[in-house]
């Protein structure tokens, strides 16, 4: 019994000095730590496998999210040409399909069943502000898809046309500008941006413009070879109209941008609202295109083949490929939508840049490779200096915005809650 008195005794607290000194036995400073250390252990255990579900499912998200903007872009590069190598006056009937595939996906947004008969809900933007939109969309849309009817390759296009698709940090711009597949040129944007909206831009963004502009010079002057004709001075008109074609249509998107800019800042950043109406409210036009219209479905019923498959070996199912290639165009133009605003709203704009001009370069050598369209060293440098200059003008005005890429990131998610 004094034994144990004393090993209490040991063990009790006493107070020296006015503090509380805790006395245990030899035997129990070796049994503290480990007893300490076994919940921290398991702690560690729990803590790497929770980061490494974290990785799992980030790698799996960005797998997905790049497969969307690869093979969804890529494959809406692929039918959209072979649609124009099917019927190479199908630009109508294309423009129409595209307008009433994105009205009729985004209708079930805009729908209200709270009183059983379904109405269109209560809009943010009045009506009126969507009116010049619209005939701006259409008329840019038509003469994109016109062009090639007119001598222009797709391979020019394609250089053609990433002159004017860069990742901004504007917050309102970004999360509707893919959405409505604007591609704005850079000096375009960069001359209405002055003029109109008192936008000054460094000496480093002009020598980018400056690079990307003598890159779609060169591709432009310089097509590749076409098969001779036995008119050549028509051919070159007809190449030259179309050429004037694409540079009207950067035009109109370049002044869509602007009136997107505006609409979004005063009203606030209703993106799906805008893509709704403008594509629901161009419809309409299409009435004066019905000739056109009717020709480019009559196209599509004549039987085809698809490279490299011969028309023999399609076998019942030749009638259906045209519009089998028609609905893959639509869908796939979804998916390349979908995974490039879910790029943009993850990783910075220098990211999100570097991303689409990968992705360009490789639709630019499928089109090259599968299609077997002409290619030079001029196109090849001239699409060159447009994707670098394309990715420089990111970098410097990522690097001068007043506006971070995180932020941006929210307020796109923000915006996309909506």
């Amino acid at each position: 019994m004094a034994v144990a008195s004393h090993s209490a005794s040991k063990g009790s607290k006493k107070r020296r000095n006015g503090a509380t000194v805790s006395h245990t036995r030899p035997n129990d400073k070796a049994v503290a730590p480990s007893a300490a250390q076994a919940p921290a252990s398991a702690n560690g255990k729990n803590g790497w496998k929770e980061l490494q579900k974290a990785l799992a499912a980030s790698l799996v998200d960005y797998t997905f999210v790049l497969g969307l903007v690869f093979g969804g872009c890529c494959s809406n590069v692929w039918s959209y040409e072979q649609l124009l190598k099917m019927d190479a006056h199908i630009g109508t009937t294309l423009t129409f399909s595209q307008m009433l595939f994105i009205t009729v996906q985004s209708l079930p947004s805009f729908l209200d069943f709270a009183q059983g008969v379904p109405r269109l809900k209560p809009r943010h933007v009045p009506l009126r502000n969507w009116a010049m939109q619209v005939l701006v969309l259409t008329s840019g849309s038509l003469m994109n898809n016109w062009v090639y009817a007119f001598s222009v390759p797709l391979t020019v296009q394609i250089v053609f046309r990433s002159a004017g698709q860069s990742v901004t940090v504007t917050p309102t711009l970004s999360s509707s500008a893919h959405l409505n597949g604007v591609r704005t040129g850079l000096a375009v944007s960069m001359l209405f941006g002055y003029v109109i909206m008192n936008k000054r831009y460094s000496l480093a963004q002009m020598l980018a413009v400056a690079v990307v502009s003598a890159g779609v010079v060169l591709a432009t002057l310089f097509r590749p070879s076409t098969p001779k004709t036995s008119d050549v001075s028509a051919d070159v008109s007809k190449y030259t109209t179309g050429v004037v074609m694409l540079v009207l249509s950067l035009f109109t998107t370049a002044i869509l941008g602007i009136l997107q800019e505006r609409t979004y800042t005063k009203y606030g950043p209703h993106w799906k609202e805008g893509v709704f109406y403008t594509h629901l409210l161009s419809l309409p036009i299409f009435l004066f295109f019905i000739s056109d219209l009717k020709r480019g479905f009559q196209g599509l019923a004549q039987p085809v083949s698809i490279a490299p498959f011969p028309k023999e070996s399609l076998g019942s199912f030749t009638p259906w490929i045209p519009y089998a290639v028609l609905g893959a165009n639509m869908f796939t133009q979804l998916a390349c939508v979908s995974g490039v605003n879910q790029l943009s709203a993850r990783v910075s704009s220098v990211s999100t840049s570097l991303v689409l001009t990968t992705r360009k370069a490789i639709s630019l050598c499928f089109s090259v490779w599968w299609f077997g369209n002409g290619w030079n060293a001029q196109l090849g440098v001239g699409a060159g200096m447009v994707f670098l200059g394309s990715l420089l003008y990111t970098v410097v005005t990522a690097r001068s915005a007043p506006v971070s890429a995180g932020a941006v990131r929210r307020s796109v998610s923000k915006s996309k809650e909506e």
